[in-house]
């Protein structure tokens, strides 16, 4: 299968999950996130295991979902899928890189090409509805069902899955990936026991000849030898769970399938309290997250550690902020800062939390003043809290400095969808019509509809030809229109033919 081929049908894929409901950009978690995977994609490169040719083609994005099950897949074309139930219960930044080294190594190594080839006798948009369907089978088996028809449908996908052999290959050409990356060898070890825990109660207990992939406790086996003498794992490090919500604080088994449990061991504030954002992102119900409160209180009593503190409090803020209840949320965050002072990191993260609590209180002017009271080089959290805030406060010029920054911004990161959407409202903060159109254009072919896409073009050129006839028409935001309609023109026309 050629490469181009494989990124069409991934294309096709990527363009379903952004529409899917669990799709979420949490700017925070997307910098952790890529703070792990841009170091493994340079490892790969100096390796030799992602060669020039797929570095260009392919399109190497994570897409997150708020799924609580513990899970990353690879797709085709260098998509890749992370849930953030897996981001909770991870405990270092080696854990989930040995994760993403894995998938990484299945795109890398055209495991996913070299199965779907032998799929040769289905037409592609059926292998790609497959796929679809096993995506949609975690949260619905009726949505499953309508993807995978018929019986021939079903035993194709079943073949689609990875064989033991690419399997271990993954965990080898990882394991190398993630060290030559700078990551910690145990964090293979420690995330399979948590992966092991997660699926316990899942596992039927097959023999391994009849799976596709082998035995968590065989690959287990086969990471432990390859860690070197003297390295300590996660559960030699010394350090103490930290509880979650319906989770004891002695036990680092989930409740249920699906269900993040403990965060142990931590290994840092920074860690601990972006496993509970994920956490809180991953589980909305009112009763998940009134139990944040009755836990940061347990945990503010006594000479409790303080990793453990930062997280509850970090966690219980997020959760009230989201049940709208801003005293609470207000007074748990003064107490997280006290916690996290000493800590730069966590610090910012409570920052940042700050930020969004005024946002959420409505108070955008004080977002405005958190965000600019920073001093160190501001990251995509910083940038797209400030612009939000800054276009909320009603005036014109705050919006005409936020479509500064974000005219700054996307033209470096083109394919950032939220960098888009929140530019097309500083535009529109600011009566520039025209411009806020062709942003909002911009967003939907970074999310790769270009159908949606196409109508808002067509209708910032039509307003473009009536502002022409008025004498007030903006001549180079017109040429940009048209010159950007005429290459999605054709990025449809593919689509279409694909279909």
């Amino acid at each position: 299968m050629t490469t181009s081929a494989e990124r069409r049908m991934g294309d096709r894929i990527a363009r379903e999950i952004y529409r899917d409901p669990d799709y979420i950009d949490d700017p925070v978690l997307a910098e952790y996130v890529q703070g792990i995977w841009q170091p493994l994609l340079a490892a790969a490169r100096l390796r030799g295991d992602l060669t020039p040719e797929l570095d260009e083609r392919f399109a190497w994005e994570i897409m997150m979902g708020k799924d609580r099950s513990v899970n990353a897949f690879a797709l085709p074309g260098g998509y890749f899928g992370l849930h953030l139930g897996l981001v909770a219960i991870v405990t270092s930044r080696d854990e989930l890189a040995s994760v993403l080294g894995h998938e990484l190594s299945h795109v890398t190594q055209r495991h996913i090409s070299r199965l779907i080839a032998k799929q040769s006798s289905q037409a592609p948009w059926m292998i790609g509805a497959m796929i679809l369907g096993a995506l949609a089978a975690s949260k619905s088996p009726d949505a499953a069902n309508a993807l995978i028809i018929g019986g021939q449908a079903v035993a194709a996908q079943n073949q689609l899955n990875f064989s033991r052999d690419m399997e271990r290959e993954a965990d080898r050409i990882g394991f190398g990936v993630m060290t030559q990356a700078g990551f910690e060898p145990y964090g293979f070890v420690s995330m399979f026991e948590k992966l092991q825990q997660a699926s316990r109660l899942n596992d039927s207990g097959s023999f391994p000849y009849l799976r596709s992939h082998p035995l968590t406790s065989e690959r287990i086996s086969d990471m432990q030898a390859r860690v070197p003498l003297g390295a300590k794992t996660g559960s030699q490090r010394g350090a103490q769970p930290i509880a979650q919500p319906g989770i004891t604080a002695t036990s680092a088994t989930p409740s249920k399938p699906g269900t993040p449990g403990t965060v142990a061991p931590a290994e840092d504030m920074e860690q601990a309290m972006l496993a509970a954002r994920a956490n809180v992102l991953s589980n909305p119900g009112v009763d998940a997250l009134r139990a944040w409160g009755p836990l940061a209180a347990s945990l503010g009593q006594g000479s409790q550690a303080q990793v453990r503190q930062a997280a509850a409090f970090y966690g219980a803020t997020l959760a009230a902020v989201r049940l709208r209840d801003l005293p609470g949320a207000a007074a748990l965050q003064a107490k997280l800062a006290e916690v996290v002072q000493t800590d730069g990191r966590a610090a910012r993260l409570s920052h940042l939390l700050a930020a969004e609590l005024a946002l959420a209180a409505n108070d955008a002017r004080k977002a405005v003043a958190l965000m600019e009271s920073k001093t160190a080089p501001p990251g995509r959290p910083e940038v797209m809290l400030l612009c939000q805030a800054l276009v909320r406060t009603g005036q014109a010029s705050q919006a005409s400095l936020a479509a500064q920054q974000l005219q700054i911004w996307v033209a470096n990161n083109p394919r950032d969808a939220q960098a888009w959407q929140l530019l097309s409202g500083a535009y529109t903060a600011q009566g520039q019509t025209l411009r806020a159109i062709r942003a909002d254009a911009e967003a939907q072919v970074a999310h790769l509809d270009y159908a949606g896409a196409m109508e808002r073009f067509k209708a910032a050129q039509d307003l473009a030809r009536e502002l022409t006839r008025k004498g007030t028409a903006d001549h180079i935001e017109a040429s940009i229109i048209d010159t950007r309609a005429r290459q999605t023109a054709l990025l449809l026309k593919e689509q279409a033919v694909e279909r």
